[in-house]
């Protein structure tokens, strides 16, 4: 492994994650053992993960196809400097959906 950094929590806890080599050009100073502060919370690091993650739902739950279940997977790649980005899993973005659909049970009427 080649470093860690440390994201604080907004109640003050401490996430350590594996560093992820960023292509800004600049380097983050770390301590002696590798480790690297982040410049932002673990909350705001992952808030553009979240959105993400919401407008796909949004796109899967509207519209015709109206499943019971939607499973949304994708890998995060957490940097000191940029925070979380979805991460490259192969040769293109990684993203896994899943729509589940319920049986009718008998005599149940789809709600319109």
């Amino acid at each position: 492994m080649d470093g860690l950094v440390e994201f604080r929590t907004g109640d003050g806890a401490v996430v350590a994650v594996e560093a992820v080599e960023e292509r800004s050009g600049s380097r983050l100073v770390s301590r002696g053992d590798g480790t690297v502060q982040a410049t932002r919370t673990f909350e705001g690091a992952l808030d553009g993960v979240r959105a993400a993650a919401e407008s796909a739902l949004r796109v899967f739950r509207d519209g015709s196809l109206r499943p019971d279940g939607v499973e949304i997977e994708f890998g995060v790649k957490l940097a000191a400097e940029t925070g979380a980005f979805i991460a490259k899993g192969t040769a293109e973005g990684h993203l896994v959906v899943r729509l589940t659909w319920s049986p009718q049970t008998p005599g149940a009427s789809s709600a319109s």
